[in-house]
């Protein structure tokens, strides 16, 4: 029955989970499960779910048998604005562009969670988790050229991730996840830009999605050092992914985007009886992924080779701090701030209005409510503070001094239910 209950879910989060479409820490979401967003997406060291394999996958040893599924809506705002600009042969004309341009053509994005986690002994526990990692969203009814109305990208990443877990001693845990990853990419609007600088103008632009997988891991270790403080470490190797030959004239090396190396440490602290105190600093390899790092003018055309043109996003540090709070035994509350450096330079701004991921705060709220000894209701709520990135526009195309800010703020709001057995 168990294992029926488990292939149902699986299933149900496997064709669901691709709706998967924003995040605020560049690409990647700022905490993956209900409870650990609520805390600013800390977990190195605290582990609370079944999905704690998403973050540390030492932690699954330490929450007991338990299944866990939740549901989170982002709503994210982005929009571009252009001044004193005019776009046509060395920037004289004839198309003026100055204005503001919405990329919210779709607003609400559903995102998945499921964890299932089960204990062999009192020292191994194997277990799954399946979530979306992240991705990337627009859609502009209206733009500047060279993109054409309708330009926007959707990326959307979801992984499967089954894990063990054990106690080397009662003070130390490890734990190893296989990371099984499908990811989907989608790109319109981009014709006169791909004829302009792609190597492989066909397969730039307008093919719909397509898709590509890869395999990669994640280990990790949590010690707890004292009676009330524990420490955590974890790395995620990078993921190589098969080539999205859609988009092999778009992507740097015929269409590779590989999923960039991302590692941890974390601690935790139980303050009182009551109140818990946890923190995550954590660095994102963005800058080794020639997709996510190339500049705008690296030897190459887009697409073909590892030298063609992309986003100029440096790897960034992210640094998160939570807190828990046992109200009573049946409701715990929880609070936190995500803090995570912009991968966006001044230095491609132009590039970047397809992806204009340049949020960096987060203020997160969170709750549990026991409904009985084995289930429990989760919430979160997110909101990532707006902030701008105001950069030139490429000559020859635009007018000399021509600039363009990208912006973006979001929210998020998260549910999630939880079975102990």
């Amino acid at each position: 029955m168990q294992l029926k209950k488990l292939a149902a879910a699986l299933f149900i989060a496997g064709v669901v989970a691709p709706g998967a479409a924003y995040a605020t820490n560049g690409y990647f979401q700022p905490g993956l499960s209900v409870k650990s967003v609520g805390m600013g997406g800390v977990g190195i060291a605290f582990p609370q779910d079944a999905l704690a394999a998403a973050v540390n996958p030492a932690g699954m040893v330490d929450i007991g048998s338990r299944l866990d599924f939740g549901l989170s809506l982002f709503q994210p705002d982005r929009s571009v604005s252009a001044t004193g600009a005019v776009y046509g042969p060395g920037g004289s004309g004839p198309y003026p562009i100055t204005g503001s341009y919405s990329g919210n053509d779709t607003k609400n994005f559903l995102i998945p969670e499921f964890g299932y986690n089960r204990m062999i002994n009192p020292n191994m526990s194997v277990g799954v988790s399946v979530y979306g990692n992240g991705g990337l969203n627009t859609g502009y009814s209206t733009i500047f050229p060279p993109f054409a109305p309708g330009m926007g990208v959707d990326m959307q990443q979801l992984f499967i991730a089954p894990t063990f877990a054990m106690k080397v001693n009662p003070s130390n845990s490890i734990g190893v996840t296989l990371n099984i990853v499908h990811q989907s990419f989608r790109a319109n609007g981009l014709g006169a830009l791909c004829q302009q600088l792609s190597g492989d103008p066909s397969n730039c632009t307008d093919n719909g999605h397509d898709d590509s997988n890869g395999v990669g891991v994640r280990i990790g270790w949590i010690g707890q050092l004292t009676p009330t403080f524990s420490l955590g470490v974890t790395y995620q190797s990078e993921t190589h992914m098969g080539g999205f030959n859609k988009y092999s004239g778009l992507f740097a090396n015929a269409g590779e985007f590989n999923i960039p190396a991302n590692y941890g440490i974390g601690f935790a602290w139980k303050a009182t009886p009551a109140l818990t105190v946890a923190g995550d600093v954590v660095r994102i390899d963005y800058g080794s992924i020639p997709a996510i790092a190339n500049g705008p003018n690296p030897g190459g055309p887009l697409g073909g080779s590892p030298n063609g043109p992309g986003f100029s996003w440096n790897s960034i540090s992210v640094f998160k701090l939570g807190v828990a709070y046992e109200y009573n035994q049946d409701l715990t509350l929880r609070a936190g701030w995500n803090h995570g450096d912009n991968p966006i330079g001044t230095n491609n701004v132009f590039f970047n209005t397809l992806a204009p991921g340049v949020v960096k705060d987060h203020l997160t709220l969170g709750a549990t409510y026991a409904i009985n000894k084995s289930t429990e209701l989760s919430f979160d709520y997110v909101h990532a503070f707006a902030n701008s990135v105001t950069g030139p526009l490429p000559a020859p195309y635009f007018a000399a001094g021509s600039t363009e800010t990208l912006s973006m703020s979001q929210n998020v709001l998260g549910v999630s239910v939880g079975w102990k057995f």
